[in-house]
Formats: structure tokens, C-alpha cells, sequence
């Protein structure tokens, strides 16, 4: 894009999803989070939650961590530095949106 575009174009697509952008920010306060904690936290699904945490995952913008915590299995996610920053980026192009900059 020239640079009169919109920011909006700079949006990542792969953030921007409510689902996605729901776990970005809820990992982004976080070293890690728990499954169950997170799906609670975003109210959806263990399916849902599953299928937008592979695509994030597949992306490499998460991290999962399995373990056994006594008998039961945990689940751990974590942004990785490359989600870390795609997440800082997303929410830089929000501002600017938000405050009405526009690039020079």
C-alpha cells in the first residue's frame, strides 16, 4: 500500500478474528495461561478455543505446553517474541486508528 493508506490495511488478519484477538489479549498479560483458565476467561468453547489456538499456533504466534500435573493432564499457552510482537503492532495500528493518526 502507497503511504496515504488507511491503517486499517496494516490490521493482521490472523489477530483480528474476535475469538483470536480475545486469546492474544488475555496471553498478552501473561507468561502463561491455563486452557480451562483461558476458555473460562473468553467465554467459548474447548472446541472453539482449540481451533483458533491451532491457527495461532500454526502462525507461531503461540506456544502449547502440555504436562501432568499429578494425574491430570494441564494445557499451557504462552505468546511466543514473534506473537508478542505481532500482538504490540496489532494494537499500535488500533491506536493510530482510534487517535485518528495517519501515516506520513
Amino acid at each position: 500500500m502507497s503511504g496515504t493508506a488507511h491503517p486499517r490495511h496494516d490490521l493482521d488478519e490472523l489477530i483480528h478474528a474476535p475469538v483470536r484477538l480475545s486469546i492474544m489479549a488475555a496471553l498478552a498479560g501473561a507468561e502463561r495461561i491455563d486452557f480451562r483458565f483461558l476458555r473460562d476467561t473468553i467465554e467459548v468453547s474447548d472446541s472453539l478455543l482449540s481451533k483458533h489456538i491451532l491457527t495461532l499456533e500454526n502462525a507461531g504466534y503461540v506456544k502449547v505446553d502440555k504436562a501432568f500435573v499429578g494425574k491430570r493432564a494441564k494445557t499451557w499457552l504462552a505468546l511466543t517474541p514473534q506473537g508478542r510482537a505481532a500482538f504490540t503492532r496489532y494494537t499500535d495500528v488500533l491506536r493510530q486508528i482510534t487517535e485518528g493518526a495517519t501515516r506520513a
